[in-house]
């Protein structure tokens, strides 16, 4: 006879997350209580206070989780084989910009969440915007080292790319404004005004 299975904290925490998630895409972030989570789990309240403090800290969590997972497939785009440092600079612009447009579209209480993060917890926005520039001094490097681009100060220029293309990441600035297939075309339009200035002349 298999002995029994042993759930660890990190484990429980994992469970926490995932029934938490899916609350606050159904009902928002407001809506949801830390009781409701708790029965979601099969759990007291009194034991989910052992792993958050609060609903504020699991919200974080999750945002922390989501973030490293994006932050990856950003790294894979970014060193995907075969494109050149333009070709790079586009698919990251535009692939991000069809992920947060998919996320937000299909999940818009998701934005609640999103309001909580940048207003208590703006240290895990900042991380990500840090991730987020420095993969694209990556892209601008590589472009340097191949003839490609002439930046003499990649980190600069990657931190005014950001905002160049800030409005393709931005869900307020993105839904129901324009549809995807606009959007696309914006983006393309913009990324191609700023790839041909960091072109080597």
């Amino acid at each position: 006879m298999s002995p029994p299975t042993v759930s660890t904290p990190e484990d429980v925490k994992a469970q926490i997350l995932v029934a938490a998630g899916t609350r606050f895409a159904q009902y928002g972030f407001q809506k949801t209580t830390m009781a409701e989570i708790a029965q979601d789990c099969k759990m007291s309240a009194a034991n989910l206070y052992r792993y958050f403090e609060n609903k504020s800290d699991i919200g974080a969590a999750i945002a922390a989780r989501h973030f490293a997972d994006k932050e990856q497939r950003w790294r894979e785009v970014i060193r995907r084989p075969g494109l050149s440092a333009s070709e790079r600079l586009e698919t990251f612009t535009i692939e991000n910009m069809r992920c947060v447009y998919d996320e937000f579209c299909h999940h818009p209480r998701v934005s609640e969440l999103v309001d909580v993060i940048a207003q208590e917890h703006w240290d895990l926005i900042q991380r990500h915007l840090d991730t987020n520039r420095a993969l694209l001094a990556e892209v601008l490097a590589e472009g340097n080292r191949t003839g490609e681009f002439d930046v003499p100060d990649v980190v600069t220029a990657a931190e005014f790319i950001q905002m160049a293309t800030a409005k393709f990441c931005t869900p307020l600035m993105m839904l129901g404004k324009h549809s995807i297939d606009e959007l696309d075309r914006l983006a393309r339009g913009v990324v191609g005004l700023l790839i041909r200035g960091l072109a080597k002349h």
